[in-house]
């Protein structure tokens, strides 16, 4: 595995592409940032951090037989992966609400990006940009529901031996995605899941709000809401909001 520490980027996913383009890489390749520009979050959201208090990473990851059909496994992977190393940490509730936030109780903790280039029907190489709020002890009043791994625990956590245990476990269940085990990848995904099995209200994209039950995703990552009246409802991303 290759590593890349910088002091500032405007976003760790766009140096990796470029990186990509200039420079022929291994498997794995991660960079590091101590703090970003013009860092992104899911739907076009901008990832707030205090310079030098979080884990700001991306992962470039060249793949040979992965269909692009199968791309959600990838979240799959990295959010398990996440989960999976954060539990030593013993945080209240956590979760990972869908798509790819990561949660204790009911603020967020962290979030993904995943980036896919895709050739002749197959992922030829992924970019994983990873936000982990770890040290930083206060949010603006922009981000009312951000809570990190310090207010969380009480202490503070090496971000070097943090990000190589975190690495290690994402790595781990990336072995699920080279041997196909993508029923044991997506169970374990929704084993947890936010809010499922419980009744929550959503907002659908037709601006309809309605109460349902989250019963878990399909292959593809859309998600699986149960109505009142028992009818099975699916979502894309976008297509549907918690209130």
């Amino acid at each position: 595995m290759y590593l890349f520490k910088l002091d500032a980027t405007d976003s760790t996913n766009s140096y990796l592409k470029h990186l990509s383009k200039n420079k022929k890489l291994g498997k794995w390749t991660v960079v590091t940032a101590e703090y970003q520009t013009n860092g992104r979050g899911q739907k076009g959201a901008v990832w707030e951090s205090e310079r030098g208090k979080n884990l700001i990473c991306s992962i470039l990851v060249n793949l040979e037989n992965v269909k692009a059909e199968d791309q959600f496994m990838l979240n799959c992977a990295v959010s398990t992966g996440i989960q999976n190393y954060l539990k030593r940490y013993k945080l209240p509730k956590l979760t990972v609400k869908w798509p790819n936030d990561i949660m204790s109780v009911s603020r967020k903790l962290g979030g993904i990006l995943i980036e896919n280039t895709l050739f002749k029907g197959e992922i030829s190489q992924s970019i994983i940009g990873i936000g982990i709020n770890v040290n930083q002890e206060s949010f603006s009043q922009d981000l009312p529901d951000a809570v990190s791994l310090k207010q969380l625990t009480g202490s503070e956590t090496d971000l070097e031996i943090f990000l190589q245990d975190l690495l290690n476990s994402i790595q781990n269940k990336f072995e699920l995605i080279f041997e196909n085990r993508y029923d044991e990848l997506k169970s374990l995904y929704e084993a947890d899941l936010y809010r499922k099995d419980k009744v929550h209200t959503f907002k659908n994209f037709k601006g309809e709000q309605f109460s349902g039950i989250i019963r878990g995703v399909n292959h593809q990552g859309t998600l699986r809401i149960e109505r009142e009246n028992g009818a099975m409802d699916t979502y894309n991303f976008k297509e549907v909001t918690y209130l």
